[in-house]
């Protein structure tokens, strides 16, 4: 194996780092080439594809699948009145789920994922890397380096460059933007709740069908058992009951084709009509409001299309997309179409359209199947909201939960205890309190179509800053995507009366909570950046001042990316003794989906060696495991071990050699001083110095190997002394003068959140023993 040592600047310009890299003995062109290919998707096997395609059955499509069971109901809640209605909402149907889920989230949506991972998170951070849209300004110039942050360029005078300058241009653009993200990510928590409460009900209600005198509290409570016992298997993951839900979602999607095959034969073959798009305008024109308002139901149809998005880091597109074109898309509308010909004569059969459309012979295993499909479609939104959760944990956007991989084997797959508890009160809730179909439907439809909207919008800046797509076809994307999710949004708003508003409630709630979190994280940065200690502070440590270096190793835990944390000076200005090395350690989350072992910790030495003063900095990806890895204490000490082997080795270059195998080259200007970006920093906190008074004497390798060899035992036996981890406890009030709504979201929502959300200590797994926690309060 091969060392190699690179140097960068940081990107605010104070300080640069060297990146430990493990390389084979290759030509550096080939091991690039490799690394810059390693995350594209790979090529499957036939018969590989064809097992994914499979398992996707049951994670992707459940929701999507069951959306039989309650579409005609919900949009015929008063009664047919008359039977050519059916044929145009059939035709509605039909070319709903062509434009949406087939042609716009299979073939176009899903190739906008961040390395396989989808939903609004991963949109956004595909754009954080393309444009400089993320508030928080902890990025250094190496990130942009790392394999999986992949990133294009384009002209400076196109038209993507100008709208990443308007994007760019303010404050209140990218606030805006964000703002957009969380509220997307809140409907689909609201999908979360929603899909479970609807899909149970609706495969519970078959019981009436056979018993008609049976009470509806009797299917709510058998609704309720079935979400309790749901979200209670939770824990075990999805991975280990993966291969029973595939099964199950392909029986149904056969089963519910079938049926449909029958149907259109043993009642009206015309139904086959509806396929002509003429009869969608003659719905919409001789229906008018009513026929209107009814496309809050049919847009049912196409409810899990979001899921589908958000579920897709369980399995590569290809196979997405051969499960949806092969199986799902001819299954529904073959469903649709035979329910549609059985309410061409029986229009009074409405209300329970699906389970009365059934054989009898068949009818009790349908609803056996229906009832465990409908369960397999709330775990698909479930896992969803937990995976979306994540990637809004990882970027600073919602208070510190515990997040717990189920399988070792698939990273994406997680739980989180809190969020699930919180889930199943709130979807129990929603099934006891309306006890109706037909009002969480209108509720679910209404947060489909934001998410919907969402996506849309998000796409439009995919398409243009990381596509390049030329303008017409963004704006013919753009375009019929509106014209559609924009008529559905508007049917809905009728419907915001009739249960509704309570996607758009449990949103606001979420929606309060996340930006409040993420501003109370912003201003926390700005006032550890702004109160951040001096070199020339440091550089005046001495006995003089009455600091004593005690034996060990203290890692101190900060935010911030560059500089010295005020942490630090308020530790030892109240209690003047520090230990004999200091490390000072970042765990920062970066826009990309994951960050390569060998690419994941970035070391530096602060100030002169004899201090013997280190900063590490750990990135993550928000697929990543939560902040921390198990070994990370052992993977800091090796870094930094390889760290102090790295440099000994070149002390003996000159100024003018280059330090990095890249070919980047370290120049030091007059005074000691380093110029970067057109600012002049001291270098004594940007780089280590290459030649120093008693690196002149020790000219020798021999001698510079003997310095290693000092080094490296001294280390070590200052961790065999001890390692105590340091970490502030700051408090964020807000100023006296300041307005009555920041107090209130100051003072106390986010101090509410940061009291019931996870220590740090926790996440960091640090022992109770070798924890100090310093106390600071800072005012915004």
């Amino acid at each position: 194996m091969a060392s190699g040592v690179e140097f960068d600047d940081d990107s605010e310009g104070k300080g640069g780092m060297w990146v430990l890299e493990q390389k084979l003995d290759q030509p550096m062109d080939e091991e690039a080439g490799r690394l810059k290919n390693m995350y594209r998707e790979k090529k499957f096997s036939t018969i590989l594809l064809l097992r994914l395609a499979f398992q996707s059955l049951g994670v992707v499509y459940g929701d999507l699948g069951t959306s039989p069971l309650y579409v005609f109901y919900n949009t015929f809640p008063h009664g047919i009145d008359d039977t050519e209605d059916v044929i145009g909402a059939l035709s509605l149907i039909i070319y709903s789920l062509t434009l949406i889920p087939l042609l716009k989230y299979v073939f176009i949506v899903c190739r906008a994922n961040d390395n396989g991972q989808g939903g609004t998170f991963a949109l956004y951070s595909l754009l954080c890397r393309h444009a400089k849209v993320n508030n928080i300004p902890n990025q250094h110039r190496t990130d942009e380096e790392l394999t999986t942050y992949s990133r294009s360029t384009f002209h400076e005078h196109s038209f993507a460059a100008k709208t990443k300058k308007w994007l760019e241009g303010t404050i209140f653009r990218r606030n805006a933007l964000l703002l957009l993200v969380l509220v997307g990510t809140c409907m689909v928590i609201g999908d979360g709740i929603l899909t479970p409460a609807i899909s149970v009900l609706s495969a519970s209600g078959g019981i009436k069908v056979d018993h008609p005198k049976m009470s509806s509290d009797v299917v709510v409570i058998v609704a309720v058992i079935i979400l309790v016992g749901l979200f209670s298997m939770q824990h075990y993951g999805t991975d280990k009951v993966g291969w029973l839900f595939a099964p199950i979602v392909l029986i149904w999607f056969i089963m519910i084709g079938g049926i449909g095959i029958f149907n259109i034969f043993k009642y009206d073959s015309s139904i086959l009509r509806a396929f002509s798009p003429v009869y969608v305008y003659r719905y919409l024109k001789t229906g008018k409001k009513k026929g209107f308002t009814s496309l809050g139901g049919i847009m049912l149809s196409i409810t899990g299309t979001e899921a589908l998005f958000a579920d897709l880091a369980h399995f590569p597109v290809s196979a997405i997309q051969l499960a949806f074109t092969a199986v799902v898309f001819p299954c529904l509308l073959l469903a649709y179409s035979g329910q549609a010909a059985y309410l061409m004569k029986n229009s009074e059969h409405v209300q329970d359209a699906f389970y009365r459309s059934i054989p009898d012979k068949v009818y009790w295993p349908v609803f056996i199947v229906a009832t465990l499909a409908a369960i397999v479609a709330s775990q698909a939104t479930i896992s969803a909201t937990f995976s979306i959760i994540k990637q809004a944990l990882a970027l600073g956007c919602f208070p510190r939960v515990k997040v717990v991989h189920t399988s070792k084997k698939f990273l994406g797959q997680i739980y989180i205890p809190d969020m699930n508890w919180i889930l199943m009160v709130l979807c129990i809730a929603v099934t006891a309190g309306f006890r109706n179909q037909h009002q969480i439907g209108n509720a679910y439809g209404t947060a489909v179509v934001i998410v919907m909207l969402v996506t849309t919008l998000l796409m439009t800046l995919i398409m243009l800053l990381v596509w390049h797509c030329h303008w017409f076809l963004v704006l013919l994307f753009t375009f019929f995507s509106l014209v559609i999710e924009c008529t559905y949004f508007s049917a809905v708003l009728f419907k915001v009366d009739q249960g509704g508003w309570v996607p758009l409630v449990i949103a606001a709630a979420f929606l309060l909570i996340m930006y409040v979190w993420h501003y109370g994280t912003i201003k926390r940065y700005e006032l550890e950046m702004h109160s951040k200690v001096s070199m020339a502070w440091i550089l005046g440590l001495g006995p003089s001042l009455g600091l004593v270096r005690v034996p060990g190793i203290g890692l101190v835990y900060t935010e911030l990316a560059s500089g010295v944390p005020h942490i630090f000076s308020h530790f030892i200005t109240n209690l003047p003794a520090i230990h004999s090395v200091v490390v000072f350690v970042c765990v920062k989350y970066l826009p990309v989906y994951t960050v390569p072992e060998e690419e994941r910790f970035l070391v530096k030495r602060i100030g002169p060696k004899s201090f013997h003063m280190f900063r590490c900095v750990a990135r993550y990806g928000y697929k990543d495991l939560h902040k921390k890895d198990d070994d990370f204490e052992k993977k800091l000490f090796d870094s930094l071990f390889m760290f102090v082997r790295l440099e000994s080795m070149m002390e003996g270059c000159s100024d003018s050699d280059e330090y990095s195998v890249y070919g980047q080259q370290l120049t030091q200007q007059s005074n000691d001083f380093l110029l970067y970006d057109g600012q002049t920093i001291s270098s004594v906190d940007s780089i280590v110095q290459a030649r120093s008074p008693m690196q002149t004497v020790m000219s020798s390798g021999r001698e510079s190997s003997q310095n290693e060899v000092d080094e490296l035992e001294y280390l070590s036996g200052c961790k065999d002394a001890g390692v105590v981890h340091i970490m502030g406890n700051t408090v964020v009030r807000a100023r006296r003068e300041s307005g009555i709504y920041k107090k209130i979201a100051i003072d106390y929502i986010y101090a509410f959140l940061r009291k019931i959300c996870r220590e740090n200590s926790v996440i960091f797994n640090v022992p109770h023993e070798s924890l100090l926690n310093v106390g600071q309060i800072f005012f915004v």
